[in-house]
């Protein structure tokens, strides 16, 4: 099932939680009489008191606001509130642990929570027992007065939940806070009312709104410390006038960029040194991590910056920062500890008093103790993720329009370089869960890692095709496998690896029918022939899921357009810091970061696959690594960007430099065979023509005679990440798909025995319909009279009209893309979060880049989408948005907002 709070998970690792003070006491509630903006004064809330005469669930929803675990205008708060959407709310643990963090800070270690379980049954459980051993460490309450892990997760005993944090909200830490206990003498018994949520939870199928924890945590930890540090030094600057507003910017990149390295300096001087005789060697390196590497690094980007603005009226600043991209991919490294070396430092900290004084003394030398080293190892990784905004505050006041077009240059790579430091710090979280999975699983004898990123996990029944009786098991879905297992305790025994690298996914849709749990079935069929397995799941909703999962895994070892143009792509862990060979932005993460053709060496975005030339061209070095550029004189280009509809050429000759341009024209382009080149600026009788070298990204000049007219191939699409794509299937698998589906549910298929071609199968009058898609000259259509560039401008077209104008008997629009639930039994409306408002964009945005998602929590992106966003509270660089009615999260580097 999914589960809520992305975006608050992502804020906890290093918050060690908003809600505590500097001193790690949690504040108290500061609510002024009267209700809370958006709060019902019905309930009480705005007081600080429990209102009498309630429910006990509506009491502790009361409490937990009262705890800044939920914001004071939480939906449990509006009056059609259920106590199902509580159950909700707290079944995956995250806020139980933050709770205990609120009432006594560092009750819970945040590397023993998992911040983002949506799509884990194992890791919400794991939550949910850490949860319970502190309330008995740390609370010291008993284990009669606590509930079981299942009673929340699979809300069996959702009464016994409320009973424990009511004897929580009594215990003396919790009375220490000074916020009242619940529930008060005057409440109502509520007992009846938790009898039917574990059939609830069925029907709403995991389901929650996942902006739930944006109010609770706010910026993550460093900010504030970040922005002491840099005003410092700007107080007693004059403030800026329109007129000069571009100065100031320029003015607070040199200064900010001064004050942070003064910062690095003075934690290498006055911290590193001096402990260097009280640490261990080993406790050393964990909390310093590469300081010194950035020291510098920031010391002469420092001076190439002043140098730049003061001396060279910033002409060149642009390019210092695409220079400094790869150098500062250090920070992977740095942000990926810095939550290690912190839970390190606390360590020592308490258990040394000789180092804890030291630390103390330290900090007085280094700025008379108004910053901890606690607080210094945390302003790096706010920095790293600052470049962009500041450049692109800049580029905003930039006119000139040569200069602005630079600076975009230099704003992508350092947004490049931030989604790459945010992926890194992901990536150790996925990391973190896997090495959970690895411990709890027993007759496990090698690495979990070499299966891929974890797509999900829970309670299945299998059973082979041959019939046998049905097993009860617990299945762990990664990229490359699924690990079977049954569960033991607290703990699973491994039974089964399975291999999806020789496995498909088929749906049952004649298991539906039944409609009773565990009766909703799919089939896992091998390749070549082998007996295969058949999984069954408790609700449709579950199923549906798991299917998407499945399939996304599967999407992720077989992508489309992987084998194009002749080449081999393969999943791959890049070990060293490597570039696409497409768009020249980075692969991001520590494992599993892109595609490897293991042909030539080449390493691309699973979204970018596809677009290279034919395979079996050399390449100079080691393939797609970051290496020194040393064609510097044109200018580097961001090749993803859209198509700008250009005549396009070959290279059909080498060209170093010489002879030379004319020195009218511009720099030289050096271009090698095969190189295809954007051609901007030529005619029949020039010598030399101007254009941008695709594969290298430069701008500049090059003789006329080295290239020749590419011929017209057209650049294949990955339609994969499109709920109605359903890739290689002939007319009976389609009519197996939608023969159960509601009227009007559509699918669009690769036709495997005619390369190239696909056709629309849709439900019409409880029959299957197959349409083919005819494509001539480049174009798409079904219709003689309406044609199409592209077949996503086809479907997008027949979604608002009926198919009839090529098709008399089919009168209707396309209207439920296939992977999308049916909720042909109106069952939805009568949830219990059937009260759940859609959510509320708070800007729009274009999306710059392809992106393909790697989950399902993840929202997939063409160039030119408009994105509807609704939150930006991620710490790692997500913003949660809506593109075609699909909601998910996706990278704000790969999009711009639209003012």
């Amino acid at each position: 099932a999914a589960f809520p709070g992305a975006a608050a998970r992502q804020q906890l690792p290093l918050a060690l939680c908003k809600g505590l003070g500097r001193t790690g006491e949690p504040e108290r509630s500061t609510a002024a009489a009267g209700s809370p903006a958006g709060f019902p004064a019905s309930l009480g809330l705005g007081t600080g008191r429990l209102q009498p005469g309630m429910e006990p669930w509506k009491q502790c929803a009361q409490w937990l606001i009262h705890c800044k675990v939920l914001p004071p205008n939480h939906r449990v708060t509006w009056p059609t509130a259920q106590v199902f959407d509580l159950a909700q709310t707290l079944r995956d643990g995250v806020l139980l642990c933050q709770l205990l963090n609120n009432l006594r800070g560092q009750s819970i270690n945040l590397k023993e929570i998992n911040l983002r379980p949506q799509m884990s049954q194992f890791l919400c459980l794991k939550n949910i027992r850490t949860f319970l051993s502190a309330c008995c460490e740390i609370f010291g309450m008993k284990k009669n007065e606590l509930f079981e892990a299942f009673d929340l997760f699979d809300v069996r005993d959702f009464g016994k939940v409320i009973e424990t944090l009511s004897k929580l909200s009594r215990t003396s830490v919790a009375l220490a806070t000074g916020i009242r206990p619940f529930p008060t003498e005057e409440s109502v018994d509520d007992e009846d009312i938790y009898k039917g949520l574990p059939d609830l939870l069925d029907e709403s199928g995991g389901d929650e709104d996942e902006e739930l924890y944006d109010c609770v945590y706010g910026e993550d930890e460093g900010g504030e410390v970040y922005e002491d540090l840099m005003k410092d030094e700007a107080a007693d600057q004059p403030k800026c006038t329109e007129n000069d507003i571009r100065s100031c910017c320029l003015a607070e990149i040199k200064q900010t960029e001064e004050k942070y390295t003064e910062t690095l300096e003075s934690i290498e001087k006055f911290f590193m040194v001096p402990l260097k005789r009280f640490l261990s060697a080993s406790e050393f390196d964990t909390v310093f991590i590469n300081i010194p590497e950035l020291v510098k690094t920031h010391r002469s980007l420092m001076q190439d910056i002043f140098d730049s603005i003061v001396n060279k009226n910033d002409q060149n600043l642009y390019q210092i920062f695409i220079n400094y991209k790869e150098r500062m991919v250090i920070y992977g490294q740095y942000c990926s500890q810095v939550e290690t070396a912190i839970s390190c430092l606390d360590n020592i900290s308490k258990t040394k008093e000789d180092v804890k004084l030291k630390l103390e003394e330290c900090s007085k030398r280094a700025n008379n103790g108004k910053f901890t080293l606690r607080d210094l190892l945390v302003v790096p990784m706010q920095r790293v993720l600052k470049y962009h905004l500041l450049l692109q505050e800049l580029v905003k006041h930039t006119t000139n329009p040569t200069e602005k077009e630079n600076l975009k240059l230099a704003l992508d790579a350092m947004k490049d370089l931030a989604q790459y430091v945010n992926e890194v710090k992901r990536d150790n979280e996925s990391l973190r869960e896997i090495k959970q999975f690895q411990l709890s699983i027993e007759n496990l004898n090698h690495s979990l890692l070499m299966y891929g990123r974890p797509q999900g996990d829970g309670e299945i029944r299998i059973t082979t095709l041959d019939k046998r009786a049905r097993q009860d098991r617990h299945i762990f879905l990664f990229d490359l496998a699924v690990i079977v297992c049954k569960r033991r305790g607290d703990n699973y025994e491994m039974k089964e690896i399975i291999d999806l690298q020789k496995y498909k996914i088929t749906n049952n849709p004649t298991t539906d029918k039944e409609n009773k749990k565990w009766s909703y079935g799919f089939y896992l069929i091998h390749i070549q022939g082998q007996n295969g397995l058949e999984f069954y799941c408790k609700t449709k909703d579950l199923k549906k899921k798991w299917l998407e999962q499945f399939e996304m895994a599967l999407s992720n070892i077989r992508p489309d357009n992987a084998n194009t143009n002749f080449h081999e792509f393969k999943m791959h862990t890049f070990t060293r810091v490597t570039s696409c060979k497409v768009c020249q932005m980075l692969l991001r993460g520590t494992f599993y970061q892109g595609y490897l053709c293991s042909k030539c060496g080449a390493g691309a975005h699973k979204e970018c696959l596809g677009r290279l030339d034919n395979c079996g061209r050399a390449n100079s070095g080691e393939h797609g690594t970051l290496k020194h550029e040393k064609r510097t004189n044109g200018i580097r280009r961001n090749s993803r960007q859209m198509d700008s509809g250009l005549p396009k050429m070959q290279v059909v000759r080498n060209y170093n430099g010489i002879p030379q341009p004319a020195p009218h024209d511009g720099p030289p382009l050096h271009i090698q065979t095969g190189d295809t080149i954007e051609l901007i600026k030529g005619d029949a009788h020039s010598r030399f023509w101007q254009g941008r070298n695709l594969v290298t990204g430069e701008l500049g000049y090059f003789p006329s005679d080295a290239v020749k007219p590419c011929p017209c191939v057209p650049k294949p699409v990955d339609y994969s990440c499109q709920p109605w794509y359903a890739g290689a299937m002939e007319r009976l698998q389609a009519e197996s798909e939608l023969i159960n589906r509601v009227n009007r549910t559509y699918l669009v298929r690769h036709r495997t025995k005619e390369s190239g071609e696909y056709a629309i199968s849709i439900k019409y009058n409880n029959e299957v319909k197959h349409i083919k898609i005819l494509t001539r000259d480049g174009f798409f259509h079904i219709a003689e009279n309406k044609k199409f560039k592209s077949l996503m401008e086809l479907v997008e077209y027949y979604k608002h009209h009926s198919l009839k104008e090529g098709f008399r008997s089919l009168d209707t629009t396309l209207q439920v893309p296939y992977k999308e639930s049916e909720n042909s039994d109106g069952q939805r409306s009568n949830k219990a979060s059937s009260n759940l408002l859609s959510p509320k964009a708070i800007g729009i945005a274009i999306a710059r880049y392809d992106f393909c998602a790697r989950d399902m929590r993840e929202l997939s992106l063409l160039k030119g989408d408009v994105v509807k966003i609704y939150t930006k509270m991620s710490a790692n660089g997500w913003w949660r948005g809506e593109v075609n009615g699909r909601v998910g999260w996706f990278p704000s580097t790969y999009v711009e907002e639209d003012e």
